[in-house]
């Protein structure tokens, strides 16, 4: 669901955080319209207040672990597990971490790619939050859960600060719910 949906409607931080990210166009490739966080995390308050929305949403639901998806969800999900007492877990792409791993791998448009977590990392029962920052098709979030679950994790919910209109109608992704904040940017005109 959008958070505008459940309770934050007008929000003004909805509107900032929005405005906060650049849309750089034909990145990487012709015809999309790239969503570049780094700019809303140049702005400390727009991105504290992103941050306090996930928070005030998971503080009281018993969340263990937030799992964050390799590279975006890295610069929002520590700041939310330290603030709800949870620990933080990455989910890299191959080859990226030290030691035993478990991997994921998972279909992409254009081909396929894996995520990996080291054994151990996350304990069966444990009540599991995702974070990234797009979803889009939602593969990559499916497969987080997929890995999740492998270890005998609860996934209770994703969420993204982002996340295509399309995803509005289809708010869970295989049994999980999902939480977005805003919607993509577009530009007027593009060049």
């Amino acid at each position: 669901m959008f958070a505008e949906e459940n309770g934050l409607k007008g929000d003004p931080r909805l509107q900032a955080i929005s405005e906060a990210i650049r849309v750089v166009p034909h990145f990487p490739k012709q015809g999309i319209m790239f969503q570049d966080i780094t700019t809303l995390l140049l702005d400390h308050k727009t991105f504290k207040d992103t941050v306090d929305i996930f928070v005030d949403r998971y503080r009281d639901m018993d969340i263990s672990v937030v799992a964050g998806v390799e590279a975006r969800g890295f610069m929002f999900g520590p700041s939310i597990a330290l603030r709800i007492g949870a620990k933080f877990v990455p989910l890299r792409k191959p080859r990226k971490l030290p030691g035993e791993v478990i991997s994921e791998k998972y279909e992409l448009e254009y081909g396929t790619d894996c995520l990996e977590m080291h054994i151990g990392a996350v304990k069966p029962g444990e009540r599991v939050l995702v974070i990234d920052d797009l979803v889009a098709t939602g593969g990559t979030l499916s497969a987080a859960i997929r890995l999740l679950e492998r270890v005998g994790a609860e996934v209770v919910e994703c969420a993204c600060v982002i996340g295509v209109p399309e995803v509005k109608g289809n708010c869970r992704l295989i049994g999980k719910p999902l939480y977005v904040l805003v919607e993509p940017r577009q530009l007027d005109h593009c060049f």
